[in-house]
């Protein structure tokens, strides 16, 4: 079990973030997922999540503090919205905190949803998902290819190297479009999804469907399936994740009415 969300809120202070980090670490969770959104539609418009003044800590610099508190707690993004963003950039940050977490970070990505974010950020909204999958590729060329060189529609390069290079990132990819799905089989190493059981085992169907059709790289291997609980959840409803076959849930620690203490040894204890 993870917890997702922690990065927004009130729980974003310093000494908070440092205390819960090491509380659930201690509590035995599995992993720490930071969400992001570098801008929010104000006045709040659908599909928007939060109030435009929700505070909302950039997800690698809060992994990066969460990373130094901790020693054992895996690290994620849940998720970097991956068209905003530079890939080569990127690409070097994300391999400097799995270096500094000693292997321990995902790099959990989506194609985004929110029309405004992507204007502020002056990046086209359309083809989001194709910018998403050729920013993957040309970031895993940088962490893994001797000599780095990519030749795509929106980054290219040659003639560089970067270093270091990441230890053990691993991707997820988050998202129930038929897009999203077929990213996941292709380029990740594990899904994210967000929803009830009923929703979880609706989209795992279409995913099920989607993969006899679509060739997956052998080395990626088996496909994690990691879920962001929406539903109350109680010893049967986490049974029926289970059962559905999801590897590991995600959870809204301050989603529930109690002290976040508490609501983490409440979570903790349903496993």
């Amino acid at each position: 079990m993870g917890v997702q969300g922690l990065n927004t809120g009130g729980s974003i202070a310093p000494a908070e973030t440092l205390r819960l980090a090491e509380l659930v670490e201690t509590l035995g969770y599995r992993s720490w997922w930071a969400a992001e959104h570098v801008v929010l539609p104000s006045p709040r418009a659908d599909p928007s999540p939060s109030e435009p003044d929700t505070p909302l800590l950039d997800p690698l610099v809060n992994l990066s503090f969460v990373a130094a508190a901790t020693t054992r707690l895996e690290l994620g993004t849940g998720i970097v919205i991956l068209p905003q963003r530079n890939p080569v950039v990127l690409a070097k940050q994300v391999a400097s905190l799995d270096v500094l977490s000693g292997g321990r970070f995902t790099l959990g990505v989506g194609a985004g949803y929110l029309h405004q974010e992507f204007a502020a950020v002056g990046v086209p909204f359309a083809g989001r998902g194709r910018r998403t999958d050729e920013y993957l590729d040309a970031m895993r060329e940088l962490w893994h290819s001797p000599a780095p060189a990519f030749a795509g529609r929106h980054v290219s390069f040659s003639g560089i190297d970067a270093q270091p290079r990441p230890a053990n990132v691993r991707i997820a990819v988050g998202g129930a479009s038929d897009g999203a799905l077929r990213r996941a089989l292709t380029r990740g190493n594990a899904w994210i999804g967000v929803g009830t059981p009923e929703e979880t085992a609706a989209n795992l169907k279409r995913l099920r469907r989607l993969s006899a059709i679509t060739e997956r790289p052998e080395a990626l291997g088996a496909l994690e399936i990691h879920v962001v609980a929406t539903a109350g959840l109680d010893a049967s409803v986490v049974r029926q994740y289970e059962d559905l076959g999801v590897d590991q849930l995600l959870v809204f620690p301050s989603s529930i009415d109690l002290p976040l203490d508490e609501a983490l040894a409440q979570l903790i204890a349903l496993r």
